[in-house]
């Protein structure tokens, strides 16, 4: 049996989110890794650690993602490996951005040196795109002339028969078989439709094509589509979340008085009995309350575990909240809410929208003030419930509805490490 050839090259599909640092998000920059496994920029761990000296249960060089460490800071060296991996990817990314080169006559394939199949399989992906996008342009024509036909086929039809009656509220005609109605409003809003949704698509295609001109920012576009939140901004997996978690507490001054609180005010129960809490203006009069957390910038995420209540809203709003209103229902608080399967719904601008998803056990809250974005995911899971932009003159506060129909009800935040 012949031996494999020792220069025999294996192609394996790398993106930017493999090689990425997600202090800075960027692609790793002299990157080392720690015992734990995990890599990063040594320029972004050392100045993560320097600014967050406090650590994590005692340990100040914790690992920012699975949040391991010695008492002792480690030595930080180079990984080789990874930096020779990022630098084949830039070169990569750069012969991408240059745009194809004329290629010479192709010598006679040797089992030592097999063809790169990146580039091959890149240029077959733009060919197959530009003649998607001339397939739907076509699509579009034949639509607008079905379109343009129908007023014409109508009045041939009146002309020559002279038993057509087209009447502009109705909008019915006479078949040719019986002199029975046939309605075509359907028809020519459904030709609307999928005239609207060709030329969509049209518009999504032809933006495809035009990769050559940004195509890191195309590779960036093509990587996170499928990860939890679309914006690049963002985070792209759920295990970045923590270096912008917190573990927001209630605050007193606007508990509902149907509401109760632990001690540390992490826990909110639907109270058996009506608490005789100071009166205060600044209180909801339903089963409502804030966190006493005021955020006005950067990036904030929590979660909250809604196993033990039946009906809850999750969310955020202003402090300036009117008191009687309910949360989603203003124009300065947004939420999911869930009342039981089948009745799961987010509430933003005071617009209803129905989400079609089961119990989410525990809700993740990304809020980013930077961008003017709120999100909720399923806890420890790349997947998206729902997302919307935030806009208000004053700090958000998470936020929360309980219904008060079942006392011993409650919803917890959990105590996440920062």
């Amino acid at each position: 049996m012949a031996a494999a050839c020792p220069a025999t090259a294996v192609p394996v599909w790398l993106s930017e989110d493999d090689l990425s640092c997600i202090i800075c998000q960027g692609l790793l920059d002299w990157p080392t890794t720690l015992p734990c496994g995990h890599s990063f920029c040594l320029r972004c761990l050392d100045g993560l650690w320097s600014t967050k000296r406090a650590g994590v249960d005692g340990c100040p060089w914790s690992c920012p993602i699975c949040r391991k460490g010695a008492t002792t800071k480690p030595v930080l060296h180079k990984n080789p490996l990874l930096q020779d991996l990022v630098d084949k990817y830039r070169q990569a990314a750069l012969e991408l951005e240059a745009g194809p080169e004329p290629q010479p006559v192709p010598a006679p394939r040797s089992l030592c040196r097999p063809t790169p199949p990146q580039v091959t399989v890149q240029k077959s992906t733009t060919k197959i795109i530009q003649e998607l996008t001339e397939m739907a342009g076509q699509l579009v024509d034949v639509a607008k002339s079905l379109q343009t036909q129908r007023p014409s086929l109508g009045s041939g039809l009146d002309n020559t028969l002279g038993i057509l009656h087209t009447d502009s509220s109705s909008e019915e005609e006479f078949s040719l078989d019986s002199p029975k109605p046939v309605t075509f409003s359907s028809s020519q809003k459904k030709i609307q439709e999928i005239l609207q949704n060709l030329e969509e698509i049209q518009e999504k295609l032809q933006g495809s094509v035009s990769w050559r001109e940004t195509p890191r920012e195309q590779i960036r576009d093509m990587t996170s589509s499928l990860c939890l939140l679309p914006d690049q901004r963002l985070p792209r997996k759920a295990s970045h979340f923590p270096l912008w978690a917190i573990s927001p507490t209630f605050d007193l001054r606007s508990i509902s008085c149907n509401l109760e609180v632990s001690n540390n005010c992490r826990r909110v129960t639907v109270a058996h009995g009506l608490h005789s809490y100071p009166w205060s203006p600044e209180r909801f009069s339903i089963s409502q309350v804030l966190c006493s957390q005021a955020l006005s910038s950067g990036k904030k995420y929590w979660e909250v575990d809604t196993r033990n209540c039946r009906h809850w809203a999750v969310g955020v709003a202003s402090w300036g909240m009117k008191r009687d209103g309910m949360l989603g229902r203003t124009m300065d608080s947004w939420c999911i809410e869930w009342k039981g399967p089948g009745q799961f719904s987010a509430w933003a601008m005071m617009k209803k929208t129905d989400l079609h998803s089961g119990l989410p056990e525990v809700v993740g809250v990304w809020l980013d003030l930077d961008l003017g974005k709120l999100a909720f995911s399923v806890a420890g899971q790349e997947r998206l419930l729902y997302e919307c932009a935030v806009s208000s003159s004053s700090p958000l506060h998470p936020a929360f509805w309980l219904y008060g129909l079942s006392p011993g009800n409650y919803l917890e935040i959990k105590q996440l490490n920062t």
